[in-house]
């Protein structure tokens, strides 16, 4: 079983690469061009994966940031990234990867419980996002955001780190009251 680590990988000069994982293809292409389509002052990359683990390679770059894509309509998407979780190094989870749920906004058509994919992204302390990526505004605001976090992860940005930003995003949660 091949396991992905973060610094397994020498990193690219002025590079920043990210995985997207997930089922939905059409839907991971429309946000991976919308991603390239942002002004960065690094070159991005952006590889897609059905699931994990990927095939092992030589030519593969450094991943910097893993983004879990959930579709909130399908519990095979769920199956499919929680399997994929068990080929991610445990560091990977230190402000590197994140999940990202889509499909929340028809509510009345989801089979997966929102509470579902907020108790997984808890227990793997990562920050989760709902965004409905057939919008193509709310799809440009995700990509926005995800390039800024991959500029981060990759190091790209003086001052702050991945685990920087992992304890500013979790910050903003609302603890439960068993967490306090």
């Amino acid at each position: 079983m091949s396991v992905l680590r973060p610094l397994d990988k020498q990193p690219g000069l002025n590079t920043a690469t990210i995985l997207l994982v997930g089922t939905e293809d059409a839907l991971l292409q429309q946000l991976a061009d919308s991603m390239l389509k942002e002004d960065c002052a690094s070159e991005l990359r952006v590889h897609l994966a059905r699931s994990l683990p990927l095939p092992s390679s030589v030519d593969r770059p450094r991943i910097d940031l893993i983004v879990f894509v959930v579709n909130l309509h399908s519990k095979y998407s769920l199956r499919n990234v929680e399997e994929s979780l068990h080929h991610v190094d445990a560091t990977f989870f230190l402000g590197k990867a994140a999940f990202l749920a889509t499909g929340a906004g028809r509510e009345s058509h989801c089979s997966v419980h929102r509470n579902t994919i907020v108790k997984l992204a808890h227990t793997y302390r990562s920050p989760l996002f709902f965004c409905d990526l057939e919008i193509e505004g709310f799809r440009a605001t995700m990509a926005q955001r995800l390039v800024r976090m991959l500029q981060i992860c990759a190091g790209h940005v003086p001052g702050v780190s991945a685990l920087n930003l992992l304890s500013l995003l979790r910050s903003s949660e609302t603890l439960a009251p068993e967490d306090l």
